[in-house]
């Protein structure tokens, strides 16, 4: 997708749902929490990384527990981002079918993949869960932290599920407003890069 698709953005410059009343409400909701988790687990990654660094150079010796820190938030930046990249319309399309049909045969296309697309992001949602129940039954620990190692994949589902509930809020947005729409917040199209410059 090009980066000069067009975003719905309000006065700020901020992401806006363009969703009226409770849905924009739940949908902006989760794009400030998406946001923030995807914020912190990078932030805490590099700070996570840099010490170790520090302390092998400083002391001789590592940090014993940052590779399993760096494991949990690579899982937690992972599951956040899909969400993430399916509201701003940043998944990998292959477009050139769509590009090449009318928009009222897009607008239908862009439902039936948003609506195929949440069926299986809440399929996954529930294998995921199944998959965290299994790891419990097991009593499996970390090593390093010595936590119960379910609790890092607890990630999977959440992800899954708000990557659900986007493509869902896709489809309703779409079926709602006259234009086509890849997520709540980003306009099907493409932006004239050469009379912005």
């Amino acid at each position: 997708m090009s980066e000069n698709t067009p975003k719905v953005e309000d006065e700020t410059g901020h992401y806006a749902s363009g969703l009226p009343g409770f849905l924009g409400t739940i949908d902006e909701f989760i794009a400030k929490f998406e946001a923030f988790l995807l914020a912190a687990g990078v932030i805490l990654m590099a700070v996570n990384t840099c010490t170790n660094v520090i302390a092998r150079y400083a002391f001789g010796e590592g940090l014993f527990f940052t590779g399993e820190i760096n494991r949990i938030l690579i899982i937690l930046i992972t599951f956040a981002g899909i969400g993430y990249a399916a509201r701003h319309g940043r998944h990998i399309r292959m477009s050139a079918v769509y590009d090449a049909i009318p928009a009222k045969g897009r607008k239908v296309l862009m439902i039936i993949i948003a609506l195929f697309t949440s069926a299986v992001m809440f399929f996954l949602c529930y294998h995921s869960y199944g998959y965290i129940e299994t790891l419990q039954s097991r009593g499996r620990i970390l090593p390093a932290l010595g936590f119960e190692i379910w609790w890092i994949y607890i990630w999977a589902p959440v992800g899954f599920a708000i990557t659900g509930i986007q493509y869902f809020l896709t489809v309703i947005k779409n079926l709602t407003s006259r234009d086509v729409y890849l997520s709540t917040g980003v306009m099907d199209g493409y932006a004239d890069s050469e009379s912005e410059v």
